[in-house]
Order: structure tokens, then sequence, then C-alpha cells
């Protein structure tokens, strides 16, 4: 499968990070974001390509919503592929969870909630 953009649209398709290439610091950094966790728990709670970028509810932009996924994939933790003019997403959860053991457990904990 390609991973270029069809349809005629102008966008690059996404570049995705192996989580096996992630250090332990790139991984903490993306998570210590509070919009980035809750983008990242209700990945958790939804099923996979389910969720199109504008589907969430989070106090940011277009534009910094955009840069939130790209640091996301950047730290292994989601993909992400265009589907007609929407981009859905994945929470690489199994990946993660290879790489990093626990960690994405420990920040989906409800009592965890801010």
């Amino acid at each position: 499968m390609s991973d270029r953009v069809t349809g005629g649209s102008h966008r690059a398709a996404p570049v995705h990070t192996d989580p096996d290439e992630v250090s332990v610091l790139t991984a903490l950094s993306a998570l210590a974001d509070p919009v980035r966790i809750q983008l990242i728990r209700e990945l958790a709670s939804s099923a996979d390509w389910t969720r199109s970028c504008g589907s969430f509810d989070v106090p940011v932009g277009k534009a910094a919503l955009s840069h939130h996924f790209s640091v996301l994939r950047g730290a292994g933790l989601v993909e992400q592929r265009d589907q007609g003019p929407k981009r859905v997403n994945r929470l690489r959860r199994e990946e993660f969870d290879a790489r990093f053991p626990g960690l994405l457990h420990l920040l989906l904990r409800a009592d965890d909630v801010e």
C-alpha cells in the first residue's frame, strides 16, 4: 500500500515514527501536555479509525491541534490516515505498550483524571 495521498488532496500523507525508535524522554514529553492526554484518552475509548481530527472537543484551534497530533505521531502513539476529506486516527496501543510496558495503562487510569 502506498503512503502517497490520493484523490487529489493537496496535503501530504502523515509521517509516522515506529515506537521502537522513540526514547523514553520523547514519550514522556509527548504525554506531558493536558491536550495530548485528552486526545490519547479519547482515542483509547474509541474504535480504531473512527475518530477524525475534528471530532475531538479540545480547547485549541486547528493549527495547534495539528501540532499536537504531530507530536503524538512523533512519539509513536498515534497513527493517522486520510479517509476522503478527513484524517482519521488510531491509538498505537499494542506497539507503544511493547516499547513502554505499563505507561499507557498508568495514563489511562480513571483515578488520574485531573
